[in-house]
């Protein structure tokens, strides 16, 4: 929030249009909306691409969906018949939803809004709150915004119970508050934001064409390897295992730390030259977190599995992310390309143990049997991939910048 010249805080945001003045209403959450039942149906309960009322699993608000929902692009499972709950409130459009779970404070409350339901019935399901808006003081299309902002997501992150996975509860939200301005400025703002998010989906859009493109040229490769003789996959490194966090309460962990700490989002491009967040040596040793060396792959193995890169610097990571460190017969890149080809992830989704997230555990991976051609071979056929993964990191810095300048916005244009 910005001050005066008599150093009053105000209640407005440090970047504003300027043709908007005036202090914005500060309002608590549980004050602003209303709250509905959601149903705890699982993925095995639903299915995609049938006529029955469809379902808004919290593993989609995690990953998969914008911040505005629109039913006429974006895609939501549907209930399998035998499934339909007796008792249900539908979503209306400018309804919200909150992820109650997740394994990274930053993600707890990660939000969505229904900006356009194309006509559909939907319902919130597993591990999301459900809230609207009955007294209209907000716009649709603003409150995913708001909701998503930084002011927001930091009153979260003090409330957040958990060790491995933090949640919330509606009760929560009566110590949590937004910030609202006039609808005229919460249409200009919700408009900017849009417009990004359509720009970031259409670069996801190019991103994915050049990623097919490189996946058909490796699963070729791989089908022709595979007739060949096949090694476990414990046999590929010298050292491999998950990460730790260490207690977020404790600031000595965290306050001026210089050890890279990875977590999922840091895993958008192929090789990791950056991140956000940092740990400090104690951090690091009262934690199961281990620093892994440059040129080794960092895969998550839990929740969203099968996000993997190559990290140019030594990093540490949270659990669910595996650090791999190759062995000297194995090229770190050909590394890569095996592990993000069809064939693996198929192996890896076998063997995928369901609990409250999804897990790969690394036991299960080291039997995956797998081709291991000469580091010659293995060099050749990372040769084949590199001019269009060239052009396929160009794009995914692209991608990084626009959800750079998203987040700047968030960060700078709510209280």
């Amino acid at each position: 929030m910005a001050t005066d010249n008599k150093n009053k805080v105000l209640n407005v945001p440090h970047l504003r249009f300027p043709e908007f003045s005036g202090e914005w209403e500060k309002c608590k959450v549980s004050d602003l909306l209303d709250f509905y039942s959601t149903n705890s149906l699982s993925w095995e309960q639903l299915e995609y691409d049938t006529n029955t009322m469809m379902n808004l699993h919290y593993g989609l608000i995690h990953v998969g969906l914008p911040t505005m929902v629109d039913l006429s692009k974006d895609k939501l499972p549907n209930i399998k018949e035998d499934n339909i709950p007796k008792n249900f409130e539908l979503c209306k459009e400018g309804d919200v939803a909150f992820a109650d779970a997740s394994e990274d404070t930053n993600e707890v409350a990660k939000t969505i809004e229904f900006y356009n339901l194309a006509e559909k019935n939907v319902v919130c399901g597993l591990h999301t709150i459900h809230g609207r808006d009955n007294k209209h003081k907000t716009i649709v299309g603003f409150k995913g915004y708001a909701f998503s902002s930084t002011a927001f997501h930091n009153q979260i992150r003090r409330i957040a119970q958990g060790t491995k996975i933090y949640s919330i509860s509606t009760k929560n939200f009566s110590e949590c508050h937004i910030g609202l301005p006039s609808k005229p400025e919460q249409t200009k703002i919700a408009t900017l934001l849009r417009l990004i998010d359509e720009r970031i989906a259409t670069q996801n859009k190019i991103i994915e064409k050049q990623q097919s493109l490189i996946k058909g040229i490796v699963d070729n490769l791989m089908t022709a390897l595979l007739k060949g003789e096949l090694y476990p996959f414990s046999s590929f490194y010298i050292k491999a295992g998950e990460g730790g966090t260490p207690t977020t309460s404790v600031d000595e962990y965290y306050s001026e730390g210089t050890i890279p700490f990875i977590k999922i989002d840091d895993l958008s491009c192929k090789y990791l030259t950056s991140n956000k967040e940092f740990i400090t040596e104690l951090g690091m040793q009262k934690s199961s977190a281990w620093l892994i060396p440059s040129q080794s792959v960092i895969y998550s193995n839990g929740a969203t599995i099968g996000a993997i890169s190559i990290n140019e610097y030594p990093v540490c990571t949270k659990q669910g992310i595996l650090g791999i460190v190759p062995n000297t017969n194995v090229n770190v890149e050909y590394l890569f390309l095996l592990m993000s080809s069809s064939f693996f992830s198929k192996e890896v989704n076998r063997i995928i143990t369901e609990g409250t997230m999804k897990t790969a555990y690394l036991k299960d991976i080291n039997h995956i049997k797998c081709p291991l051609p000469s580091m010659a071979q293995q060099k050749s056929i990372t040769n084949l991939t590199s001019s269009i993964e060239e052009k396929l990191y160009t794009e995914k810095k692209l991608l990084k910048f626009l959800n750079l300048q998203k987040q700047h916005l968030l960060r700078t244009m709510f209280i």
